[in-house]
This record gives structure tokens, C-alpha cells and sequence, in this order.
């Protein structure tokens, strides 16, 4: 069973058995999903990209305007963080 130390920042190595058996290469990103007190560990494979098309529109006559809804998500963001002061 591979062992690996947490740091005093709070890091660890992923043991390479691990690395290995995941397929993880330098610079990759996993999820880290807690359960109870276990922590699972998961490749985190692809971008938003990769899920092109699954998506279905409902509306054909009115299609999504992403920049409409980027702006709207980072007004309401800058309202709840200015609300934390």
C-alpha cells in the first residue's frame, strides 16, 4: 500500500505505483472526492471541450448567448463577494 506524507503547506507526492496506476503525467489535475473519512482520488481527463454537443437545445429559435451569460455569472460573483466584507 503506497504511503505518502503531507507537508507542513499541506501537499503530498501522489506515490508513482499510484501515478502509474491512474496513467498521470506531470501537470495533469485530479479530483479529490471525500467520503466520509476516506479521500478518492480521479483523473480529471479532458476539457470542457470534450462534452461539445451534449448539451441538447430545446429552443432552436433561441440559441444560448454565452457571453450574456459569462457577464451575468461574474456580476452576481462580484455581488456576493462584496456582500462578505
Amino acid at each position: 500500500m503506497p504511503i505518502s506524507v503531507l507537508t507542513s503547506k499541506g501537499q503530498m507526492t501522489i506515490p508513482k505505483e499510484v501515478r502509474k496506476a491512474l496513467n498521470l503525467q506531470p501537470s495533469e489535475k485530479v479530483i479529490i472526492v471525500v467520503e466520509g473519512n476516506q479521500a478518492i482520488i480521479q483523473p480529471l481527463k479532458g476539457n470542457l471541450l470534450d462534452i461539445g454537443g451534449s448539451v441538447k437545445i430545446t429552443d432552436r429559435e433561441k440559441p444560448i448567448d454565452f457571453k450574456k451569460v459569462r457577464e451575468e455569472v461574474k456580476k452576481r460573483v462580484a455581488r456576493k463577494v462584496a456582500t462578505r466584507s
